[in-house]
């Protein structure tokens, strides 16, 4: 018989599971489920339960290609509109004091993805740290981030910013309900990857989050992915034209149309816009004025940003893995020459290419490419909020065996293992059975230990300085780990000031 243990929440009872070594509980509702008029619409409370309602199963992921939902080699998890649930993973070991909250927001592109996936439950996390770990879903693509708030009417309303407005919606959630399960509503980290790393950086240029956490990790950010009012009207009437939607007749049709027919239509609108535009990304929060005032760039910049602690960092080849899997962002020189051209023309280009020796060689184009998306407008965050909070920066240089012989090196998504405690899984033993344990166990302890303390006080261990503009401190996250001063400075100052072209 299963261990259960039950919470009351200030919406009904949920029954989680009890472990041998930690409790948990998932697929938890923080909204109302999105359906029918409340498509496109901000996230709505959830109606209380009465009962017990069970919370030992995941329910559905958000909307997506099943591909993205994958789970398992041979498993996808269930998607569906009615997807606005998050996890909770404690310790079974009693604390007499509240516990430190992390909250993590997976990746995917915000089109793809599920806290679903085992190395996402942060049970390794939560032991070891003696942590709550929380996890979320939110609303992706079609759902979450294409803006049709142009064809609201007073009758049918559309909202911008959904997959934001989730997360702040689960953020809200934890302050209401966390200290029901151990944790410290007054102690709340976010942290997230890639997509999801974003996610932090526009959270903390959200005024509705205020409050809502105290600090922040962003690991492999792109950070200055985000709309333009102009640009997301742009891309949400191309999404219709690719539906056959006339505007007078989008309310009826975008509440009416099946959930996987917009889904289809917009993804294939969005793979469009990624493989013309290289280096735009219409799937993003839109700077509206009003829920999102500012680009999460230039609130760093100005200081309007919640002024709260924050580690952000890259990974050295972060392009090797979209190289070999997928082809929409910009590693080639062909892509590299239209995205450049885009950003500032030739002379930025020049000045580029003169940074990046031995271009265009196909591994240096990839470490370019990777560059420009990633570590680039992570600089600028670093530049602007180390000007107003404590910053810690950071690089993770190190790369098993296998995915050195493979051709990966410390690729996209490579740190997620070690920072979630999977190096003793299969998937950790597979990546280190040419080699590489002993390294990756360190790096592990390297992570978790920063991870853990910043969670717990706001700051990684001693041997980490924080960052400034005067020093440019780079933790070096490798086997071993250790500290520079402005890393790759002639690539920094070759980037300085370039910033994502805008949608055409």
């Amino acid at each position: 018989m299963v261990a259960t243990i039950d919470i009351t929440t200030a919406d009904g009872i949920v029954r989680g599971r009890r472990g041998r070594r930690v409790l948990r509980w998932r697929s938890i509702p923080y909204a109302a489920p999105p359906v029918g008029d409340l498509r496109f619409r901000a996230p709505q409370p959830v109606r209380p339960w009465p009962g017990v309602r069970e919370a030992t199963d995941f329910g559905l992921a958000a909307m997506q290609h099943r591909d993205g939902a994958r789970i398992g080699p041979r498993q996808s998890q269930a998607t569906g509109e009615d997807c606005l649930t998050l996890n909770v993973t404690a310790p079974a070991a009693p604390s007499s004091a509240p516990r430190p909250v992390m909250v993590f927001i997976h990746g995917g592109g915000y089109v793809l993805g599920t806290s679903a996936l085992g190395l996402y439950s942060g049970a390794r996390l939560a032991v070891r740290g003696d942590v709550i770990v929380v996890s979320m879903n939110y609303r992706l693509g079609a759902f979450g981030y294409v803006d049709f708030s142009e064809f609201s009417t007073p009758e049918r309303p559309f909202d911008s910013n959904l997959g934001l407005r989730d997360q702040v919606a689960a953020l809200e959630w934890v302050r209401r309900n966390i200290g029901a399960f151990g944790g410290d509503p007054g102690n709340v980290t976010i942290f997230g990857e890639s997509a999801g790393a974003h996610a932090v950086v526009s959270l903390l240029a959200t005024p509705a989050a205020a409050g809502l956490f105290h600090r922040g990790i962003a690991q492999s950010a792109p950070a200055d992915w985000s709309m333009t009012t102009a640009e997301a009207r742009y891309f949400a009437r191309s999404c219709l034209e690719k539906l056959d939607i006339a505007p007078e007749d989008a309310p009826a049709a975008l509440t009416t149309l099946s959930a996987n027919d917009i889904r289809k239509s917009v993804d294939r609108t969005i793979g469009t816009v990624l493989w013309e535009q290289p280096g735009s990304f219409p799937a993003a929060p839109v700077v509206d004025g009003d829920y999102l005032p500012k680009a999460p760039i230039e609130a760093f910049a100005d200081g309007s940003a919640h002024a709260v602690p924050l580690i952000i960092g890259t990974n050295r080849d972060e392009g090797t893995l979209f190289q070999r899997f997928d082809r929409t962002l910009p590693t080639t020189p062909d892509q590299l020459h239209a995205a450049l051209a885009r950003c500032g023309g030739e002379d930025l280009e020049k000045r580029v290419i003169a940074a990046y020796p031995g271009y265009p060689a196909k591994k240096t184009a990839v470490r370019m490419g990777g560059d420009f998306v990633f570590w680039r407008p992570t600089v600028a965050v670093l530049e602007g909020h180390s000007r107003h909070a404590s910053c810690y920066a950071y690089r993770y240089d190190f790369a098993p065996r296998a995915a050195q012989l493979a051709g990966f090196g410390a690729t996209h998504a490579l740190d997620l293992i070690p920072v979630f405690g999977g190096v003793d899984t299969p998937v950790g033993r597979v990546i280190t059975a040419a080699g590489g344990y002993r390294g990756f166990r360190a790096v592990q302890d390297e992570f978790q230990e920063n991870w853990l303390a910043f969670a717990r006080t706001g700051r990684p261990l001693d041997s980490w300085p924080e960052y400034t503009e005067q020093r440019r401190s780079t933790r070096i996250i490798d086997s071993p780990a250790r500290v520079e001063v402005d890393p790759e400075k002639a690539k920094r100052l070759a980037w300085e000031g370039v910033r994502v072209p805008a949608l055409q």
